[in-house]
């Protein structure tokens, strides 16, 4: 049997908030209840908006919080640098596999006009991409290329994707209708998240990512470019969300939510029993270690809706 390979991929964009400990939380704990290993990959792929010593933070907090891993963040491991902003070479090889297929085109839009034009938006607000672009002739390419900048776009074919989610069950989504197009490069020469989590769980080795559930509309494409480009693709496992006691969605920029603030007014300790009891692992938000809990892990006792921290956590 494939040893199960588990990671946390954090944005260091600022300090860990309370979503991110719960993700790291459930993740780990599932990759150690399988005896499997654990990956830290800091996914900084724009630097300006992810310095260092946010990344810094993240481990430092992880380790305050007692949960490992086995390679990854600065102490680095077989796969060489898990910083994505030290990979671009590896993402540039792909792409230009993706090129060569001619699979890539360049677009011209910005968020701003898809957003105000007619193209189709989805339930969760997302805009699926008309394909305003798909066809230009190279003289229209070439003249629009000296006012604007380009994105590339990655055709998607006229395909359904089905998968079971560890959490959420089974899914399925048609490419053309319910994703479109996607960028996979951004104009300013940076490569998206959808092609470099997809190259970097490929060639780490990842078998499980455990993730946001607001990120699940994202898993039909990239199971279909693991595909693609010859990867198998990981199983999939996307988690409730977090709300307060009355059932409000936390916001990520609240300061009462940033480890900074935690970590003065909680132990590691009272701060993984207060989400190990809205994760359903325990029966009463009593103070207790990550390690405490690995033996009574198990996705059956997560809920599949949103979870609420306890009445007294703020």
């Amino acid at each position: 049997m494939k040893q199960i390979v588990g990671r946390f991929a954090p944005s260091p964009s600022g300090r860990m908030h309370l979503g991110n400990v719960l993700c790291a939380l459930l993740s780990w704990l599932s990759a150690r209840s399988q005896n499997g290993s654990y990956i830290l990959r800091i996914e900084d792929l724009d630097p300006d908006r992810c310095p260092r010593h946010y990344a810094d933070l993240i481990e430092d907090d992880l380790a305050w919080l007692g949960l490992d891993w086995d390679a990854g963040g600065s102490s680095g491991g077989p796969d060489g640098s898990y910083y994505q902003s030290e990979r671009t070479a590896i993402y540039q090889h792909y792409f230009d596999q993706l090129g060569a297929q001619g699979l890539l085109y360049p677009c011209f839009c910005s968020r701003a006009a898809l957003h105000a034009a007619s193209a189709p938006h989805l339930s969760d607000g997302r805009v699926v991409y008309p394909g305003t672009c798909r066809t230009l002739t190279p003289e229209q390419i070439a003249q629009k290329s000296r006012t604007r900048g380009a994105a590339t776009r990655l055709r998607v074919p006229d395909q359904t994707i089905s998968f079971v989610d560890g959490l959420q069950g089974a899914c399925t989504e048609h490419l053309p209708t319910e994703c479109g197009d996607f960028i996979i490069r951004r104009s300013d020469g940076v490569f998206a998240y959808q092609l470099a989590v997809v190259v970097d769980d490929a060639l780490e080795g990842v078998t499980e990512v455990v993730r946001g559930r607001d990120l699940l509309g994202s898993t039909a494409r990239q199971i279909w470019l693991h595909r693609l480009l010859g990867f198998e693709p990981p199983h999939f496992v996307h988690i409730p969300l977090l709300n307060d006691a009355h059932g409000q969605r936390l916001s990520k920029r609240g300061a009462a939510l940033d480890l900074g603030v935690l970590r003065q007014r909680f132990t590691p300790q009272e701060l993984t029993g207060a989400l190990a009891y809205a994760a359903g692992l325990l029966d009463s938000p009593r103070p207790v270690s990550a390690h405490a809990l690995i033996a009574q892990f198990s996705w059956a006792r997560v809920p599949t809706g949103d979870l609420c921290l306890p009445p007294d956590f703020f």
